[in-house]
């Protein structure tokens, strides 16, 4: 159905009920071998989760939290999408669209949405407001689950470039980070009527053929860092990318299973002073992992990485465009290897402080960066 349907979350309590079963009957392992993260997420600090999860954390709070923006579900080739729309008080706004990617959710926006819809209200200038869109990826959150294969980044992007149509905006921009970036990035090449530019705060490139041929120290340091996520840090992506379904069968059944594969890249990819959950907050946390939990998407997700792993990354991307580089994100690419891809880089930053989940981890200085941003593209 294309008509905007609103939108609630409203989780029946046999489902509460029979999370807090699993969660009472879990089947624990032995305590890894090592004193770090090496082999994954640890025994005592996965307990320490659940044990908040099962004792503490309050489900109807986060139901809540999402339940005070506007949400709303429309069909786009033959998918249910779900998605926030929070319009600014001031009119001329610029209508924007957020995506996220894995392991997050829209759940990563929402202390963000006022700033960005609202900025008188929060130090800023009418100037700087946005109407925000915050689409559910297919198959995560409260999307459908695409039934046939061919939801990859590409066609996400055309779907997202229907649905501001849709909503009746002519001039729009889009966001996004992780799946998200790669998303915003494929809005970018193929330029829709309508999208202005894009911003992304994962930078996507890959080394110039100068770079390959006589690397900078600089150079050097990157292409480190893009061997170690390949060679330590990968394998989620790898198994997502070409077993989903089997890897499914666990995120779907077992919710400490399913915050065990997720929380290990909150922590590892969060720029954090101990534990994700330190600065992303532990409710958020949980609120995250439910979201996956209770619409039963671990496999859906995962099976973007199937659709799309490995691509999306050469296309070259006319449109104006910005992108803020945080020092924790997993893969910081510089400047000159953007250029390349982006000849209209109207805007860069690099950030003293925040990880891969921007919005979520620094919500001030990301909306900082998109005012910022987005100022030379209005």
């Amino acid at each position: 159905m294309t008509e905007i349907r609103p939108f609630r979350v409203a989780v029946p309590q046999e489902q509460l009920d029979d999370l807090a079963r699993r969660l009472d009957l879990t089947r624990w392992p032995e305590k890894e071998t090592v004193d770090d993260w090496s082999q994954g997420t640890p025994l005592a600090v996965l307990q320490e989760l659940v044990a908040y999860w099962r004792e503490s954390y309050d489900w109807r709070a986060g139901e809540a939290r999402l339940n005070a923006f506007d949400q709303f579900v429309t069909g786009i080739d033959g998918l249910d999408i779900h998605f926030l729309h929070v319009r600014s008080p001031h009119r001329d706004a610029l209508p924007l669209v957020l995506t996220h990617g894995w392991p997050g959710s829209v759940v990563e926006f929402l202390e963000v949405i006022g700033p960005l819809t609202d900025p008188v209200a929060h130090g800023g200038r009418a100037g700087d407001a946005f109407h925000v869109v915050a689409p559910s990826l297919p198959g995560y959150g409260f999307s459908a689950k695409p039934a046939a294969t061919g939801w990859g980044v590409e066609k996400i992007a055309g779907a997202w470039a229907e649905l501001m149509r849709r909503l009746g905006y002519t001039r729009w921009v889009a966001q996004g980070g992780d799946w998200g970036a790669f998303v915003t990035n494929s809005i970018g090449e193929q330029a829709p009527p309508g999208c202005i530019g894009i911003h992304v705060n994962m930078p996507i490139a890959r080394a110039p053929k100068s770079v390959r041929e006589n690397p900078t120290e600089a150079d050097r340091r990157t292409i480190e860092r893009v061997r170690y996520y390949y060679d330590w840090d990968s394998g989620y992506s790898k198994q997502q990318a070409t077993r989903p379904q089997s890897l499914g069968y666990g995120l779907v059944d077992s919710p400490v299973g399913l915050a065990g594969w997720i929380y290990e890249k909150l922590q590892v990819w969060s720029d954090n002073p101990g534990q994700a959950w330190d600065t992303l907050g532990r409710d958020a946390v949980l609120d995250n992992i439910m979201v996956y939990w209770l619409s039963g998407t671990g496999a859906s997700a995962a099976r973007l990485y199937w659709e799309s792993f490995g691509g999306g990354n050469d296309g070259i991307i006319a449109l104006p465009a910005g992108a803020s580089a945080f020092p924790g994100d997993i893969m910081p690419v510089p400047r000159h290897w953007m250029e390349q891809r982006y000849p209209q880089l109207v805007y860069w930053n690099e950030l003293d402080r925040g990880g891969h989940f921007a919005a979520w981890e620094q919500p001030e200085l990301f909306v900082g960066e998109l005012r910022k941003c987005f100022a030379l593209m209005r």
